[in-house]
Formats: structure tokens, sequence, C-alpha cells
């Protein structure tokens, strides 16, 4: 039995009502930090407004910002449909390799060894669930041709080396393995969770990750995360 056109048309305008709710707002908001990033990405010395800088804390936050730049996408921010980020990029103020990199908390340090641009660092107590163990993540620590901005003294095949809060451990750069996905220059910098067995999550998933913000203290005012 054929549907009548009105019950059709009713329901699709009631599929674009539900998929405008759950993906319009997100998709809008990252349009506006697009253009906010755009305009930070120019001249970025005309907006220090919008930056953090590596190493300073955020009264009493457990972690210390682990970047210079502009928090341009945030945890849970949405690319495309159905699409939520995992950690934050924070977009620094000069060229490649010259934006410090620095560790957040204390840790322990590993680079796997095909790791061109990224470290991952063990803190075994969590600050804010101190029953829990987490990992802090950097990426992106190489130019598109994978030469790596990671300091020397962290090779591919580093693991559980000591680092303390604040420690440099490479610089910014735009490297993503893919050369029909460009990046640009930024630190993504997330928060994963710990498996069972004392390893990390795989960070690719929001689900195996938390949120950063609380870690670092930071708090959003018209629109540009900074320290209250």
């Amino acid at each position: 039995m054929r549907q009548p056109f009105g019950f059709i048309l009713g329901a699709l305008v009631a599929a674009a009502i539900v998929i405008a709710f759950f993906y319009l707002p997100p998709l809008l908001a990252t349009g506006q930090k697009l253009t906010q990033l755009r305009r930070w990405i120019t001249d970025p010395a005309a907006h220090p407004e919008l930056a953090i800088a590596a190493g300073n804390r955020c009264g009493s936050a457990p972690f210390v910002l682990p970047t210079d730049g502009y928090l341009g996408f945030g945890y849970g921010d949405s690319f495309r449909p159905g699409h939520r980020h995992q950690g934050l990029d924070i977009f620094g103020p000069t060229a490649l390799n010259q934006t410090p990199v620095v560790a957040a908390y204390d840790g322990y340090l590993t680079r796997e060894a095909d790791w061109k641009s990224a470290v991952i660092i063990r803190h075994p107590k969590d600050p804010l669930v101190p029953s829990g163990q987490i990992w802090t993540y950097y990426a992106h620590m190489a130019d598109p041709e994978g030469h790596s901005f990671i300091l020397p003294g962290f090779p591919q095949g580093t693991h559980e080396q000591f680092v303390t809060a604040g420690t440099l451990l490479g610089y910014q750069g735009d490297y993503s393995g893919d050369d029909s996905n460009p990046v640009g220059m930024h630190l993504h910098f997330s928060v994963v969770q710990s498996k069972p067995d004392g390893g990390y999550k795989n960070e690719l998933g929001i689900a195996n990750t938390y949120d950063p913000i609380p870690y670092l203290g930071l708090s959003l005012k018209d629109g540009v995360w900074k320290c209250p």
C-alpha cells in the first residue's frame, strides 16, 4: 500500500528537524572557531588575547599548559557529522619547529619505535581521580615528510623515561601521515585512559579519553579558552 504524500513529507520534515537538532549547532560552532582560527593564523601577533603559554599553570590546576598558541578546537568539537574531537588542538604563533611543547605533568615518557611525531606520558596517579592511572598524548611534532621535531633525548623506542612537568619535549609541527589530509601546524594534546593491564587505550576513540580542560584549569570566555 502506497503511503500518502503528506505522510512521507511529514516524515522527511521530522527527520530534518532531528538532524538539525543534533548536528547543526556543533557544525555552526566549528564554523565560528574556523573564522577565529583564520584570524589567529593570519596574524598571531595582532591577537595576544587568544593565546595561552607553555608551562603556565591556571590557578591550582594539576597540569601546566603544554604549548604556546590559540586553542582552536576543543574536546568534543565536531568536524563532520558524527565526529567528536578527542583532545585539544593548540595552534602556535611561529613557524614549524619553533613553538615549544612541554610535559603537562610529571610522568614516564614512551615514544614507540614507529612514532615520528608523537610521545605519550604515563601518570601513575590521576590528579583528579588518584586511584586511577592516565596518560597524556602529544602529537604532530614533525614536518609533513616525517622529519621529527621531538628532542633527541627521546628517540624512537624510548620507554618509561621519567620527565617532570614543564620538560621540553619538542616543537610543534604539521605531520599527519597522510598527504591528502593536511592538518596545519599545531599540537594535538589529549588525556588517554589506561587499560586494565596498565597500557594506554587507543587515543583515536573519544570513549578512550578524558576532557583535558579540567586538568588544565582553562575556562571559556567570549569563545576563547584562557586561564580564569
